[in-house]
């Protein structure tokens, strides 16, 4: 496959930027969990090295989507879309909580947001190659 020598959008770097930065969130956190479930005393050792295990799987995906996307590849648009969506989730929660918790979750969901909002744009789409022909 030819690689595609038009400039890459700024809105499709950034996009790629978005959810790199989610994978590399949530592998640094499984890799936590992982590490505190070996050496740290958590309630359950095995509850603590799955979930660390799952969140690193879990990561693969947006890193693999950011990739994607760097390249101009069209199906690295769903996962990416996904990832943003499924980030919601925890935002809502961390907000719905009190105290020092509120923050992250007003973080959260600005960067889930933010990756929707980037990777639904027309600029992006086009980019991928998405609807119709490639921006020239």
């Amino acid at each position: 496959m030819s690689e595609d020598q038009t400039p890459r959008p700024a809105r499709l770097a950034a996009a790629a930027a978005v959810s790199g930065l989610e994978g590399l969130a949530l592998v640094a956190y499984g890799v936590y969990m992982l590490v505190m479930g070996v050496i740290g005393s958590p309630e359950s050792t095995t509850t603590a090295e799955m979930g660390g295990v799952t969140l690193i799987a879990l990561g693969a995906i947006p890193l693999i989507a950011a990739r994607g996307l760097l390249l101009r590849r069209a199906w690295s648009r769903g996962p990416a879309l996904i990832t943003h969506l499924m980030a919601l989730i925890p935002a809502w929660t961390l907000l719905r909580s009190t105290g020092g918790l509120i923050p992250l979750g007003i973080l959260v969901g600005a960067v889930a947001v933010s990756g929707l909002v980037l990777v639904v744009n027309p600029a992006t789409t086009r980019a991928l190659g998405i609807g119709g022909a490639r921006d020239a």
